[in-house]
C-alpha cells in the first residue's frame, strides 16, 4: 500500500501531526511508525556498501541514522516550516552540536539574557573553554542592543521565543532582521512555544532548537533534542569556510554537494556522527507518539495557565505575575502577534513572603507535582532561585527579574477547578506563615 502524498498548504497543523513524515515502505505499511531497534543494518553486498558510505544515502547505523529517527525528523521539520530536521539525545545535545558545528575559537556569540540556565551555563562554563566568548543581551527586544555587541568575529545570534521561565516574548522579526545584516544565523530555542503556538522559521530565524523531552513527548518519560534548519544558508558565505570549502580530503565543500542544506548537513554528518549524542530509537517513537496530540495538548495547557495567571493575580500574597496572555503583562501585545493561539503554559509568579512562603507554598501542594521538568500533561512547580538558578548571586537573580519568592510553573492538562484549588491550598499555607 502507498499513502499520498500530504500536501502541507492545504493542510492544518493536527492533520500534519498525525500524518506528515509517514515514509511508507512498499508492500506491508504498517499504521504506526515501526521501532527500528538495531545497533546497524546489513549491507546488500560490496559495491551497496560503497555507495552507501559514499553517498551517506541509506542506512548503515543507527549513529547515522535509522528510519524510525528518520520519521519523526520529516514530521517535525514539515511541522516547523523546515527544509531538514535533526534528532540528538537531548535539548542541550541539541544546543551544543548546533554551537560547535557553526563556531571555532576565537569566535562569539551574541545570547538573549533570559535564556534556559543550562544554555547559560554552556555559554559561560564550557564554551569559553574553547576560546568562543558570549556576551548578553539585556533587553531582548531591542535591536541597538543587538548590534551594539556584534564584532567582526561574532558567528550567531541566540535567543528563545518564549524565554524560561518568565514568558517573556521575543520579537523575532526584529533580532532576524539584526542577523541577517550581518550575514549570520538566528537560532531560537523554541521548546516552551512548539510549533503550534509560533514557528520561528516564518519570522526570519534561521535554526529552531526544541527539547523534545518537553511538549514535543508530553508524558516526561524520555529525552530527545531536535534541531530544525530553513535550508537557506549562504553558499556564497566567506563567514563559515569549513561549509564552503573542500573538505580536508579535497572533496567537495557542503554548499557544493548540498546547497542552501550545508549547515544542517555539516552537523548531521560531522557534529552528531562524530560526538555521538544518538537518539534511541525507542524514544524516537515515544517522541513522535506525543507529537500526534501536541495541539491538542498545548491548546489545553495554555488556556489552563491563562486561567491560573488570571487567578494569582488577583491573589493578596502574591507580587507579580509574568505571563504574557495577561492583559496587564509588558509583553501582551507582541503575545497577540506572535502568539495568537495561546500564550505557552510555563511562567514565573513571585510571593511576597519570600523564600519562606515559597517553601509553605510547595510543600503544600498535592495535584502540582514538585519537580524539575516542563511541558508535561502533569503540572509542575519549582523554586527558581534555590534550584534551577542557584548559581547566580543576588545581584544577578534581581537583575533577571528572579526574586527569593518566584516559583516556576508549568501547567498540565488538569481540570482548572482542581489546578486553582490546589494553588489556593498553597496559599493558606503562606497565610498560615503570619498567624
Amino acid at each position: 500500500m502507498t499513502l499520498p502524498e500530504l500536501s502541507p498548504q492545504h493542510a492544518g497543523f493536527a492533520t500534519r501531526q498525525l500524518h506528515a513524515g509517514e515514509r511508507p515502505d512498499s508492500g506491508i505499511t504498517p499504521r504506526v511508525a515501526p521501532i527500528y531497534l538495531t545497533a546497524g543494518f546489513v549491507l546488500e553486498d560490496f559495491d551497496q556498501a560503497t555507495d552507501l558510505f559514499s553517498t551517506g544515502d541509506g542506512y548503515s547505523y543507527t549513529r547515522v541514522a535509522n528510519p524510525t529517527t528518520d520519521t519523526v525528523e520529516h514530521k517535525v521539520a514539515e511541522l516547523e516550516g523546515g527544509a531538514e530536521a535533526l534528532f540528538v539525545g537531548s535539548g542541550q545535545a541539541a544546543v551544543a552540536i548546533t554551537l560547535l558545528g557553526l563556531l571555532e575559537a576565537g569566535q562569539h556569540v551574541v545570547s538573549a539574557s533570559q535564556i534556559y540556565e543550562g544554555t547559560r551555563g554552556l555559554f559561560l562554563d564550557n564554551l569559553t573553554r574553547y576560546g568562543i566568548e558570549t556576551d548578553f543581551v539585556e533587553d531582548a527586544n531591542n535591536p541597538a542592543a543587538w548590534e551594539a555587541l556584534i564584532r567582526p568575529e561574532t558567528r550567531a545570534l541566540f535567543a528563545e521565543s518564549i524565554p524560561n521561565p518568565r514568558n517573556e516574548v521575543l520579537d523575532i522579526e526584529a533580532v532576524a532582521a539584526v542577523a541577517h545584516a550581518h550575514g549570520i544565523p538566528l537560532i531560537i530555542d523554541s521548546t516552551l512555544a512548539t510549533p503550534y503556538l509560533v514557528r520561528p522559521l516564518e519570522h526570519g530565524a534561521d535554526i529552531v532548537i526544541h527539547s523534545a523531552s518537553k511538549f514535543f513527548a508530553g508524558h516526561g518519560a524520555v529525552l530527545g533534542g531536535v534541531i530544525v534548519d530553513n535550508g537557506l544558508f549562504d553558499v556564497n558565505s566567506t563567514l563559515f569556510p569549513h561549509l564552503v570549502n573542500p573538505t580536508r580530503t579535497g572533496g567537495p565543500s557542503f554548499a557544493d554537494r548540498v546547497g542552501g542544506r550545508a549547515r544542517i548537513t555539516y552537523l548531521r554528518e560531522v557534529m552528531a556522527l562524530r560526538f555521538g549524542p544518538t537518539l534511541s530509537p525507542i524514544n524516537a517513537f515515544l517522541i513522535g507518539q506525543g507529537i500526534e496530540t501536541l495541539s491538542l495538548r498545548v491548546e489545553r495547557q495554555s488556556a489552563n495557565a491563562l486561567g491560573v495567571a488570571r487567578w494569582l493575580e488577583q491573589q493578596p500574597e502574591v507580587h507579580s505575575v509574568d505571563y504574557s496572555g495577561l492583559e496587564s503583562n509588558a509583553y501582551h501585545e507582541l503575545a497577540k502577534r506572535y502568539l495568537p493561539n495561546g500564550q505557552g503554559s510555563v511562567f514565573a509568579f513571585t510571593l511576597k513572603g519570600g523564600t519562606d512562603a515559597a517553601r509553605a507554598f510547595i510543600n503544600a501542594l498535592g495535584v502540582i507535582t514538585h519537580m524539575t521538568h516542563l511541558g508535561d500533561v502533569r503540572s509542575l512547580v519549582l523554586h527558581l532561585a534555590t534550584t534551577s538558578h542557584n548559581q547566580r548571586t543576588a545581584e544577578q537573580l534581581e537583575a533577571a527579574g528572579i526574586l527569593p519568592g518566584s516559583i516556576r510553573l508549568s501547567i498540565g492538562i488538569e481540570d482548572l477547578p482542581d489546578l486553582i484549588a490546589d494553588l489556593d491550598r498553597g496559599l493558606a499555607a503562606v497565610r498560615a506563615l503570619t498567624v
